[in-house]
């Protein structure tokens, strides 16, 4: 039993690290644009540039 006087004070600051993690994500902006990052895999910028003679 003398385990949960230091398990439950670090559930809790584990938890209140984690909220604020969480809230600081949600204020930066972090989630605004969900489909972008999907579709930026699926673009080939790089081999429409001119003068690039890189290509096969």
């Amino acid at each position: 039993m003398s385990v949960l006087i230091y398990l439950i004070p670090a559930a809790l600051i584990f938890g209140t690290a984690s909220l604020i993690t969480f809230l600081w994500t949600l204020r930066s902006g972090q989630y605004d644009d969900l489909d972008g990052a999907a579709y930026r895999v699926l673009m080939d910028d790089d081999a429409d540039k001119p003068g690039d003679d890189t290509k096969p």
